[in-house]
């Protein structure tokens, strides 16, 4: 049980800033109407957002992650120290929270800062998921499977109209992954002081029940990053915002992918 009560200690800051990012690209719907405008009035000499070539950048970071997570990942199982994977752990996190904040903030760059957070990204995902794949054999292949079994199915949900992005619908979303990162902070604060939250972070009923909660939260913004880019492409939006599109939902991904892993570690440490 020690273990298991390392992992979300080593998560804390990361889950909270997934979270905080994920807040900050989800309210772009909230002023949609005033984005789309003001954006899709700058000049369209380089061409404009389509949704297929938003669907072949996020295939291209999808990519990217996955060459940098691989890397992480032989490091940890074959050194013969594993924490020797950590180094490259840790600066994929704070390199991939300082390349996310400079798209959020510099759309206009994510060309090449969205491509550098999947790489920096791909590198603290595959040390932890090495971490968990080491304390229960197959659990990662789960997640992954888990992950993209849930994208694919809430796109099938919003394509087909079940579920619709209406304003109600993004307010609340927001308002709950908002939330959930307040709770996070809280939670990272505390940690520092010895005080910790084995309620939300351990594996009895309650911090399962919550770790659900938050799957399914993490699940909703993907709808909030369908609409986004299908009303981008629609209103004209200049290329780049293809990159910033990708960006957005491999924010989500990770963070989904993150809280399912967690999730299903809390399940496994029960057995």
């Amino acid at each position: 049980m020690a273990q298991f009560k390392y992992v979300p200690n080593l998560n804390y800051s990361k889950i909270k800033l997934k979270i905080m990012i994920s807040f900050s690209k989800s309210s772009n719907p909230a002023f949609s109407d005033k984005f789309l405008k003001n954006t899709s009035s700058i000049s369209q000499s380089a061409g404009t957002m389509t949704i297929q070539g938003t669907v072949n950048k996020t295939a291209i970071m999808l990519l990217l992650v996955v060459l940098s997570a691989t890397y992480t990942w032989k490091i940890y199982f074959e050194a013969t120290e594993p924490s020797a994977a950590m180094p490259w752990m840790i600066g994929g996190m704070i390199g991939g929270l300082i390349a996310a904040i400079i798209t959020i903030f510099k759309k206009e760059w994510s060309a090449y800062t969205a491509p550098l957070y999947a790489i920096l990204e791909g590198l603290f995902l595959g040390g932890i998921s090495a971490f968990f794949e080491a304390m229960y054999p197959g659990l990662v292949m789960q997640a992954v499977g888990l992950t993209f079994s849930v994208f694919f199915a809430l796109l099938f949900f919003y394509k087909t109209g079940i579920i619709k992005a209406t304003n109600k619908f993004k307010m609340g979303v927001v308002a709950a992954t908002g939330g959930i990162g307040v709770i996070y902070l809280l939670s990272w604060i505390l940690g520092m002081f010895g005080i910790f939250m084995p309620m939300i972070h351990g594996n009895g009923i309650f911090g399962i029940g919550f770790s659900i909660f938050v799957v399914i939260i993490a699940a909703l913004n993907l709808v909030l990053d369908f609409d986004f880019i299908e009303k981008g492409s629609q209103s004209g939006l200049p290329k780049y915002m293809e990159w910033y599109g990708a960006f957005g939902l491999m924010v989500t991904l990770v963070w989904l992918y993150i809280e399912i892993l967690r999730l299903l570690s809390k399940l496994a440490s029960r057995d």
